[in-house]
């Protein structure tokens, strides 16, 4: 299958300018042959909402992007922010080309004031779901930093990590060293698909890359500006790397159950 990232800066606030963004990316992502477009974090609406962000939340960005991904016939990894049960949650959504939601997942791991204060934790490490014949597993930016998150939707069958960001200064070293060391001790690929430029007090890193099982990375895009970047992912490569690199079958996980 064939997987492209979109490295993009939301535009703060605006829902209908975001999709139709996103629209023209997916659009173009299928042009290209790709499957599944991956997003950034918080795409639809931009991050840092503060008291905005349960009524852009209230809007339903992400249900309004199944018709996209419909439109165009290809899957989408998207993000922005969800209420559910009265809390408001950081997600991602994986919508097959159908526009039917395969999979939802809210962030775990809260990462300082700016998730803090707008969200509540999601309560899974990751979900898993099956598409176009490859495991995808969802996390969103800081989970994917805790190496038991990645760990433990490989022993789910993940083959491929998708994960939407918003990788900010001083923490370009997550995107150089951190994500291909993910993918490598887990022989699984990963696509970790950043903002760019600014937000806020933010200074997003760019650089998105995917990165094969060996973790070499397949494509990367700059450290500013826009890109699409596209590679891609077989479960055959997955499978024989873990057979070469046999860590998930000789891990003593008895050890470190408390």
């Amino acid at each position: 299958m064939q997987i492209a990232a979109w490295q993009a800066l939301s535009t703060h606030g605006d829902i209908a300018t975001n999709l139709a963004r996103l629209d023209e990316s997916a659009r173009r992502a299928a042009a290209e042959g790709a499957a599944l477009l991956i997003t950034p974090e918080m795409f639809l609406t931009g991050y840092v909402l503060g008291d905005d962000t349960r009524a852009l939340a209230q809007a339903a960005p992400l249900e309004r992007a199944r018709e996209i991904a419909a439109r165009h016939a290809i899957g989408l990894v998207v993000g922005g922010p969800e209420i559910e049960s009265g809390a408001c949650y950081n997600a991602a959504h994986l919508i097959g080309a159908d526009g039917q939601v395969l999979a939802r997942y809210y962030k775990a791991h809260l990462f300082g004031d700016v998730d803090r204060d707008q969200f509540t934790a999601g309560d899974r490490p990751t979900c898993v779901a099956d598409y176009h014949g490859v495991r995808i597993a969802l996390m969103i930016c800081y989970d994917v930093e805790f190496p038991e998150s990645v760990r433990a939707a490989a022993r789910q069958g993940a083959e491929l990590i998708c994960v939407p960001t918003a990788q900010m200064q001083p923490f370009a070293h997550v995107n150089q060293r951190l994500i291909p060391t993910r993918a490598w001790e887990n022989q699984v690929y990963v696509a970790y698909t950043n903002q760019h430029g600014q937000e806020a007090t933010f200074d997003y890193v760019g650089h998105s890359l995917i990165v094969a099982p060996n973790g070499e990375p397949l494509a990367e895009a700059p450290s500013a500006g826009e890109a699409l970047i596209h590679a891609e992912v077989d479960p055959a490569v997955v499978a024989a790397g873990r057979a070469a690199n046999p860590y998930l079958d000789d891990l003593r996980q008895e050890l470190f159950i408390s």
